[in-house]
């Protein structure tokens, strides 16, 4: 069932971070869809959670360089 959580993103500095963020979330199975916003120092993502857990995510975005509170 396709799931969207916000998590709170603490670490970033520029849109460039953001990107990365995105893109090694877009990378992992059962993701759909992930929107970062360096601004607001927040991510929603949308996926799939038969295929990946909350937990995963978390440690998708911190192996990436940046602490997470959700």
């Amino acid at each position: 069932m396709t799931q969207t959580h916000k998590f709170k993103i603490s670490g970033m500095h520029c849109t460039s971070c953001a990107m990365n963020i995105d893109g090694e979330l877009e990378d992992a199975p059962g993701v759909k869809e992930a929107t970062t916003n360096y601004a607001r120092q927040e991510t929603v993502v949308k996926y799939d959670d038969g295929a990946i857990s909350l937990p995963q995510l978390k440690a998708i975005i911190e192996k990436t360089g940046y602490r997470v509170s959700e």
